[in-house]
């Protein structure tokens, strides 16, 4: 049994061969072919998979593979190719340890994309809405979540993106600065994902999208990749929108066991320092201290030698020194020096059910009383217990422990920031909160229930807006469906428009007006809801911890 990368983050917080040509042109249009399964990019052509209500092309390279001496190196252009490239199986993701067997790879040669369009795109041009997978930047892949849906049915050009992942993505050491890397280390996952938006600036009219209208969205980790790039000047024009989700831009400070706050949290952007420490020990582990053959000694070890040795979750964006991102993203947004662009950010109701539930199915005993009452203590520090513990008693959620830590986490470590970061954004962009809320959610496709209800649990929201492989067999109610084409309908408005409204939908308020209100995403009731009321945020703004 093993868990989603995604999953996993939430724990650890409480091939296609190229060929060589003269590239071709990038702006004829795939109608002018008179085949709709062939489109000319920028590197050489493309066959992709066409059915009767979308166009698929998959394991496209944006990319050189980042191998060898290129290791550790800023994003190389993608040699060009002679003939058509096939484009009907997705590229290999990239390396990473195993957590789910359909997303494990030992690859460095990674960088690829996948294409989605509707059937016809009749010489339009449609928004491009762009998805960075989830993992906590050590996991995932382009190919685990399929917008075949979300193309068709929101009349959008869809693009996952595979990117550098854990150290080999986001190392940061002195003996990597300089020479291949154009921004100094520790940011080649980021520098992945701006390539990739290159790549889509030159060649989204051949595909039938809108160059000049490109949407960035991610979940999790994904999503943290979203807040990043919107502080990075590197990153500048690249995308015109955001979507971010279960991952608030702004995040409150994560407490230690004793009440004081932890300087290093996993998942999180680093500081240069943090982070070159980091690499250092992980150089030394693997027996490359020397700093005068640092660089050569590290990129002779094999990835996945370099990756079982790197603590999961640790190697994350980093910030400071110049670089891709020159400013803590927390100072970038609270000072105002981020992209000015439209903002839709959410989360779900009862996210942090997901840690329990993996944790009873990785063999730990169910929590008790006793350890609820431990882990609070812990986490917001002895003074304030006995105030959270009052306000989370066991008696309000069945007199389950698990479903008492999870609302009490919730509103802590997502529902707080998500507001706060919806009212920063919305005294400079249109801005739009949502809160998935179907505590009736299918779960994962292959996993057993826990011993408690899972209710509206992180990684849910996902099944309603993409076809993934951890909810294969799941089934949808009448309403759940209708919920599903809402979403889509909300998401793919937004990219077009920078405001999910429009005929047909729900009225969605946006959080200029109201930043207490989100939009609630359930079953028969979508609808503005008051989030802070909701999840307690006057009561967390009230704990000093």
């Amino acid at each position: 049994m093993r868990p989603t990368p995604i999953a996993r983050a939430l724990v650890a917080v409480a091939a296609l061969g190229l060929g060589l040509a003269t590239p071709a042109s990038a702006t004829e249009s795939t109608e002018s072919t008179g085949n709709p399964a062939l489109v000319r990019t920028d590197k050489g052509a493309v066959r992709g998979t066409v059915t009767q209500e979308y166009r698929e092309f998959q394991g496209i390279p944006y990319a050189a593979p980042p191998v060898g001496p290129l290791r550790w190196a800023s994003p190389r252009p993608a040699q060009s190719w002679h003939g058509t490239r096939a484009a009907t199986k997705p590229g290999n993701g990239c390396a990473q340890v195993e957590l789910h067997p359909y997303l494990h790879s030992e690859s460095e040669d990674c960088l690829y994309l996948n294409v989605t369009t509707p059937r016809r795109t009749d010489h339009r041009r449609l928004p491009v809405l762009v998805f960075f997978h989830g993992g906590g930047f050590s996991a995932g892949s382009s190919h685990e979540t399929l917008p075949t849906t979300l193309a068709a049915r929101g009349d959008v050009v869809a693009v996952t993106v595979n990117y550098r992942l854990g150290a080999l993505g986001f190392m940061a050491h002195p003996a990597l600065d300089g020479g291949e890397a154009k921004q100094r280390s520790g940011n080649f996952g980021l520098e992945d994902q701006q390539e990739a938006l290159r790549w889509i600036r030159r060649n989204a009219a051949a595909f039938g999208g809108d160059p000049g209208n490109v949407t960035i969205s991610g979940q999790w980790s994904g999503g943290k990749a979203v807040c990043v790039q919107m502080t990075s000047p590197s990153a500048a024009g690249l995308f015109h929108k955001v979507i971010t989700m279960s991952n608030p831009c702004t995040l409150h400070t994560v407490p230690r066991g004793d009440g004081s706050p932890d300087p290093e949290p996993l998942g999180l952007p680093r500081s240069r320092a943090a982070a070159e420490k980091h690499g250092l020990a992980l150089a030394k582990d693997v027996g490359c201290a020397d700093p005068a053959t640092a660089a050569a000694c590290l990129r002779a070890v094999p990835a996945m030698d370099l990756l079982k040795k790197a603590p999961f979750l640790m190697f994350t964006p980093v910030y400071g020194g110049g670089g891709v991102l020159p400013l803590d993203p927390l100072v970038a947004f609270d000072t105002g020096r981020f992209h000015k662009v439209p903002v839709l950010l959410g989360s779900n109701r009862d996210a942090y059910r997901t840690s329990d539930a993996y944790l009873e199915l990785w063999g730990y005993p169910k929590l008790t009383p006793e350890g609820y009452v431990l882990r609070v203590r812990n986490f917001v520090g002895a003074a304030n217990a006995e105030r959270v513990l009052a306000r989370y008693p066991l008696s309000a959620y069945q007199n389950i422990p698990s479903l008492a830590w999870s609302a009490l986490a919730t509103d802590a470590l997502l529902s707080r920031p998500q507001s706060d970061t919806a009212a920063l954004f919305a005294r400079h962009v249109p801005t739009y909160a949502y809160e998935f809320a179907d505590r009736d959610a299918p779960w994962y496709g292959d996993l057993a229930l826990p011993s408690f209800p899972t209710g509206a649990y992180q990684d849910a929201e996902l099944q309603y807006l993409f076809t993934t492989v951890y909810f294969a067999g799941r089934t949808f109610t009448p309403a759940q469906r209708a919920l599903s084409n809402t979403m889509i309908d909300y998401w793919s408005r937004f990219a077009r428009t920078g405001d999910p409204n429009g005929r047909g939908l729900p009225h969605w308020p946006s959080a200029n007006r109201d930043a207490a209100l989100a939009q609630v995403l359930q079953p028969g009731a979508v609808r503005p809801g008051n989030f802070r009321v909701g999840h307690s945020y006057d009561f967390w703004r009230s704990i000093d911890y």
